[in-house]
């Protein structure tokens, strides 16, 4: 959702904003994620899941590459089975400034499950498509990762992605690494972190909890901060409330 390349101009960076401003912390989140980086994590057959995300930056100081700004991100995930996953994210929804709302109808498949090796290896792809304040015809982000589940229950995951034309950078491609921290502390609290490589719309670090006060109920408190311009503003809230329907 946000910026470009370090050396560009403050005002090119402005406009990059404002135009990517629908994505950043929700390219990834038409699936079961652990911030924004998908999880290896995959629904059962018939399983529903919904979950808004909120991601916001309540000041506006001057200079600051990233202005003030809320968006709000509804998805939904469906287990298909045969270790398939299928879901839908509405992006977009921005302010201020026009709403850019994009469609993400997203798979997400678990091509391995070491079961009691704690190793798993799934592959994803979700389709970005514009309806609204278009700047592209549609656009592209797959990717292939790895997660080990040690007995301490920590979760590391890494792999790689590939961004199509447009859809984190103007006019561009991007490729790079996605990476993953899951520790549970008690049975309802756990402290979490993903990463993307590189200095385009998606590339952040996002430390945070996550925590159950329902069996159903998940919530996610997270603070995003960009590869380049942090300190020039480049960082925001993220937060997340998720319910298990069955």
């Amino acid at each position: 959702m946000n910026f470009r390349e370090v050396g560009f101009h403050k005002a090119s960076i402005l406009v990059a904003t404002c135009a990517l401003l629908c994505g950043v912390f929700s390219a990834a989140h038409a699936q079961q994620t652990i911030f924004n980086v998908p999880s290896t994590d995959i629904l059962d057959k018939g399983k529903v899941y919904g979950e808004l995300d909120v991601t916001f930056k309540p000041n506006n100081d001057s200079g600051n590459v990233v202005p003030r700004f809320s968006s709000f991100v509804p998805r939904v995930v469906v287990g298909t089975g045969g270790r398939v996953e299928i879901g839908l994210n509405i992006t977009g929804n921005i302010n201020p400034g026009a709403d850019t709302t994009t469609l993400v109808p997203a798979i997400k498949y678990k091509a391995y499950d070491g079961g009691d090796n704690g190793w798993a290896i799934v592959l994803g792809d979700n389709i970005f498509i514009p309806v609204r304040n278009k700047s592209y015809d549609i656009g592209n982000y797959v990717y292939a990762q790895a997660s080990k589940t040690f007995s301490s229950k920590t979760r590391l995951t890494f792999g790689g992605y590939h961004f199509s034309d447009n859809v984190v950078a103007s006019g561009a491609q991007r490729a790079g690494g996605q990476f993953g921290f899951e520790q549970p502390i008690t049975g309802k609290f756990g402290v979490a972190a993903d990463w993307y490589t590189g200095k385009h719309a998606s590339g952040y670090f996002t430390p945070g909890i996550n925590f159950k006060p329902h069996p159903k109920v998940t919530g996610y408190v997270g603070y995003s901060i960009g590869n380049s311009g942090a300190s020039n503003g480049n960082h925001f809230f993220y937060t997340a409330i998720g319910f298990n329907f069955n």
